[in-house]
């Protein structure tokens, strides 16, 4: 007996504890410990896992990781924009170079990772757009929601008692709900409008735009291309792949695709502000070019280049990236023949456009018996100084060609152009070439325009004839480039709308009183907390008066709903039935803010409540 009660006992501690656990878990505020939907199946995990990925916090997530993994994109040079840049950033960043080459970083906008973040936030913008639209579409076709029973807890009402028909009234608010541009419908004795659905076709606008950019930055990242080419004033070329300098292309646009045209540079001019603060401020760089499409060169056209205003040829753009100086030079070899003539493009190192560069003269000829090559390397100084700093070397004082002169330092050997390697034209390889000398010393000589250098050991002479200027140009085919600019533009238009278009509702009843007469009761509801509802409801109130006049009460005043808290008039709140007083009833008067009723009429205020 002893042991079967105690066993009792123990089964009701046991509820008991049970009991008061539940309890505390019903009670409790803090959220349950969860690692994730359990016992829903793979299908259920899937729905899980798409509804996560079309959340709005997600959608942000990726547009912030969007923003973010573009960064280095601007701050590191990359392949598809200039590739000499590229190369200059590795030479001079020998250490992390490889280490960005395996992240993608000269590559960033065709990288694996920042194509995988927008094409998530493509699917995601995707999974909201699409139900988000035909709900919208859905609440188009329906119309206005009912009146409700009881329009004095709206936050914003009005009313007051008229001898018109009520179906007069009801008619006469269906008209001018009309007029000022509402979705207004007229049933049981009520009408009900609503206004503002531009605000959600804004938010649409804003999201499909957003969807049109991402579409078109895929667009351009898997059918556009860029090529670079430098010309010197009088040069041109065709835009073939063996004429370009370099060329990135795309999985859908190689160097088949590219636009066929033909430009020449005829002049390039450059101006610099040289007084004031700001001497040596760039002030206008322009390419004159000519050009045609095709192979028809009858279609010549003449073209001006300038930054930021490229020619657009077929369905390519030329654009000016770059201009510097290029020498022209003349070498004669020991027996005085001319082994090389022309215009060397030299690379500008610093503002002031002071540029190194070299002239390599494969065809020199034989001396002594033996086949030798010359290669001059050495600078060109648009604005040379009096006399070079022995620390910085030749370096030019101005960016415009005020003084120039060219200095120059010459090697003979083997240059290695023969060897069938590919070889880097602005840089001479120095390792099976010899440094000329005088008097033992190594020989060079600094040059003006018209002037010669006749060599040491009889390997001839080098005449600096004088220089023309060159421009480098990035020809590019980008045919997203136009839909992602129109999604932008659309997606800014749309955040406006959204955000400044209000939605808003309003009702309006006219039933008749058992004791004669007609009550008319208006109400608002703003969707968006800027929605100046208590004034639209009041200018409202105020045409009705002319289909709805207010009556007089015995003294001979014009009968309200009721007074404002600042007026001091009663406050009370009856339902559609009427007051005990035989007026119209009253609203509920609140510290908000209220819309005065016109001085010389019987409308009442249009009153906001707290609720």
């Amino acid at each position: 007996m002893t042991k079967t009660t105690t066993d009792r006992e123990q089964r009701a501690a046991a509820a008991e504890q049970g009991a008061a656990e539940d309890a505390a878990e019903r009670l409790t505020t803090a959220p349950a410990d969860s690692d994730g939907p359990t016992g829903i199946g793979v299908l259920g995990w899937l729905r899980w896992m798409w509804r996560q990925l079309t959340s709005m916090r997600v959608a942000l997530i990726l547009l912030f990781l969007l923003s973010l993994a573009a960064i280095p994109g601007s701050l590191i040079p990359q392949n598809g924009q200039n590739q000499f840049k590229v190369e200059t950033w590795k030479a001079q960043h020998t250490t992390v170079a490889p280490i960005y080459e395996k992240l993608q970083l000269f590559d960033v906008y065709s990288s694996v990772w920042f194509s995988a973040i927008y094409i998530l936030l493509f699917v995601s913008l995707a999974g909201c757009i699409v139900p988000r639209t035909w709900q919208f579409v859905g609440v188009l076709r329906s119309r206005p929601p009912a009146a409700p029973r009881n329009l004095t807890r709206m936050p914003v009402y009005a009313a007051w008692r008229t001898d018109a028909d009520a179906a007069a009234v009801n008619a006469a608010a269906h008209r001018l709900l009309r007029g000022r541009r509402f979705r207004a419908h007229l049933d049981g004795g009520a009408v009900a409008a609503e206004k503002g659905y531009l605000r959600e076709v804004g938010n649409l606008v804003f999201h499909l735009s957003l969807f049109a950019l991402l579409g078109g930055f895929a667009w351009a990242s898997l059918a556009s291309g860029t090529g670079g080419k430098l010309l010197v004033e009088g040069e041109g070329y065709s835009n073939t792949i063996t004429q370009l300098d370099d060329f990135t292309g795309t999985r859908f646009y190689g160097t088949d695709d590219l636009d066929p045209f033909y430009v020449k540079l005829n002049t390039f001019t450059s101006k610099f502000q040289n007084n004031g603060s700001q001497i040596g401020s760039a002030r206008e760089f322009t390419a004159n070019v000519d050009y045609y499409e095709g192979d028809d060169p009858a279609k010549l056209k003449h073209g001006k280049i300038e930054v930021n205003h490229p020619l657009e040829i077929g369905g390519s753009k030329f654009f000016l990236i770059g201009h510097g100086y290029a020498p022209v030079i003349t070498v004669r070899n020991a027996a005085g023949d001319v082994v090389y003539t022309g215009a060397t493009p030299f690379l500008p190192q610093d503002g002031n456009l002071t540029s190194t560069g070299v002239i390599k003269v494969s065809d020199y000829g034989e001396k002594d018996g033996r086949k030798t090559q010359l290669g001059l390397s050495g600078f060109f100084l648009p604005t040379a100084p009096v006399a070079f700093d022995k620390n910085t070397g030749p370096r030019s004082l101005f960016p415009g060609d005020a003084d120039p002169a060219l200095v120059l330092n010459a090697y003979a050997g083997d240059l290695g152009t023969d060897s069938g390697l590919p070889q880097n034209i602005y840089q001479l390889n120095t390792k099976n070439l010899t440094q000329l000398q005088r008097d033992g010393e190594p020989a060079k000589a600094r040059l003006k325009p018209g002037q010669a250098w006749s060599l040491p050991d009889g390997y001839g002479s080098v005449t600096f004839e004088g220089y023309r200027q060159w421009a480098s140009f990035n020809v590019s085919h980008r045919p997203g480039n136009g839909i992602a600019l129109t999604g932008a533009v659309l997606a800014i238009a749309g955040l406006i709308g959204s955000l400044f278009i209000q939605r808003r509702r309003i009702w309006v009843r006219a039933v008749a009183l058992p004791d004669g007469g007609t009550l008319v009761e208006l109400a608002g509801l703003g969707r968006s907390e800027s929605a100046k509802i208590a004034e639209e409801l009041a200018a409202l109130a105020v045409d009705l008066q002319d289909d709805a006049p207010a009556l007089d009460d015995e003294s001979g005043e014009p009968a309200e709903s009721g007074g404002s808290a600042e007026s001091g008039g009663p406050t009370g709140s009856a339902g559609p039935g009427g007051a005990p007083d035989g007026t119209a009833p009253g609203p509920r008067t609140t510290e908000a803010d209220e819309a005065p009723a016109p001085a010389e009429s019987a409308v009442p205020a249009a009153q906001n409540s707290k609720e």
